[in-house]
């Protein structure tokens, strides 16, 4: 069995982050996104995979390399426009001949990984099987209807009015019968060959195409708050490790993770939350639910339920909350006067500013 891992979408709900940067490597708990989908890959016992990779594919290279690491053997497969899911299977056929495989999306994150729904399907090897999540509104997703058997009988892709609460939560199993059917579909209205179409096609030839439901937690990390939100879940399962330096007048509470050259002083750190290599927080309060990258200076400033990519730093800010901030950024003070704002914001960036 393969995996098939899609790394190609631009990330515009994460911009202006994904201007510079790819989706899939923003960081949760300080370790790119992606990496937690690698990891499930491999602990599933599957070794091959290959790598859907587009504009930023020099970056996703660079940072996941041959797969080594992982204890994978990863294949790069170039394509030239995100033109939907079914067709990035269309164009890795080379790459997954006539073997089975798991399709994953590379932004998703599922905390209990894949290794059970990977061992249902090689034990039972229907010729499809997709993974289900209720969500509160399913609008944004794409949905499946599906009988008291857990076969799925019919898919919607972003529907209008949702016929069920179940959204496909991007972690796909296929046997060689998709390969036909995404050579059978032709363009959504909005010009991409839509897995959801491959699938419905599966099930109007009248093969088998089942569904397991995940109990367990499931984001689709496409957006800031989401973001945050796997952040604040992945880092509630640390333990207390202190690698780094933290002075006598510095107090740590809860489950906290300061990596080693970390320098910690006259400050105080409440769990959960980490802090990454070579980072020095002064005179500072790091509040739960925070990710502070490697190499970040915070001086004199308070962040709480946030994430701070490397090469950060903050000096003399009051309050930081609920915030995604890029590498290499500086947060300063302004001058009392005169009373203006200055700014450099990305594209689609949004900005707040007491009256």
């Amino acid at each position: 069995m393969k995996a098939l891992v899609l790394a190609g979408g631009s990330g515009t709900r994460l911009r202006p982050i994904t201007h510079t940067s790819s989706k899939q490597l923003v960081p949760v708990a300080n370790k790119p996104i992606l990496f937690y989908g690698l990891e499930a890959i491999a602990e599933a016992g599957i070794t091959e995979v290959g790598i859907i990779v587009g504009g930023t594919a020099a970056e996703i290279e660079a940072a996941v390399g041959d797969g080594s690491a992982f204890g994978l053997d990863i294949t790069y497969i170039q394509q030239g426009d995100p033109l939907g899911l079914a067709h990035a299977v269309l164009i890795a056929r080379p790459f997954l001949g006539d073997d089975d495989f798991v399709m994953y999306l590379g932004d998703n994150f599922v905390l209990d990984g894949i290794t059970d729904v990977v061992d249902e399907f090689r034990k039972d090897r229907c010729d499809a099987q997709i993974l289900l999540t209720r969500v509160p509104d399913p609008t944004a997703f794409g949905v499946a209807v599906i009988d008291d058997s857990g076969n799925v009988v019919d898919l919607e892709e972003k529907p209008q009015h949702p016929r069920s609460d179940l959204a496909v939560a991007g972690v796909y199993l296929f046997t060689p019968h998709i390969h036909d059917a995404v050579r059978a579909i032709t363009p959504s209205p909005r010009g991409e060959l839509e897995i959801t179409d491959a699938l419905r096609w599966l099930i109007e030839q009248r093969l088998a195409v089942r569904s397991t439901v995940i109990t367990g937690y499931w984001k689709d990390t496409g957006n800031v708050n989401d973001m945050l939100e796997v952040n604040r879940t992945l880092l509630e399962r640390l333990e207390t490790r202190i690698d780094g330096y933290v002075d006598e007048a510095s107090e740590i509470i809860g489950r906290v993770h300061i990596e080693a050259g970390t320098v910690v002083r006259n400050s105080r750190i409440v769990g959960p939350a980490i802090i990454g290599a070579g980072s020095v927080i002064t005179d500072s309060y790091i509040g739960p639910s925070t990710s502070v990258a490697e190499n970040c200076r915070i001086t004199h400033s308070e962040i709480e339920f946030s994430i701070v990519l490397r090469d950060s730093s903050f000096d003399r800010i009051r309050r930081v909350e609920a915030s995604l901030i890029g590498r290499n950024v500086q947060v300063t003070l302004a001058p009392r006067l005169p009373a203006a704002h200055r700014f450099v914001i990305g594209d689609h960036g949004r900005v707040q500013i007491p009256s």
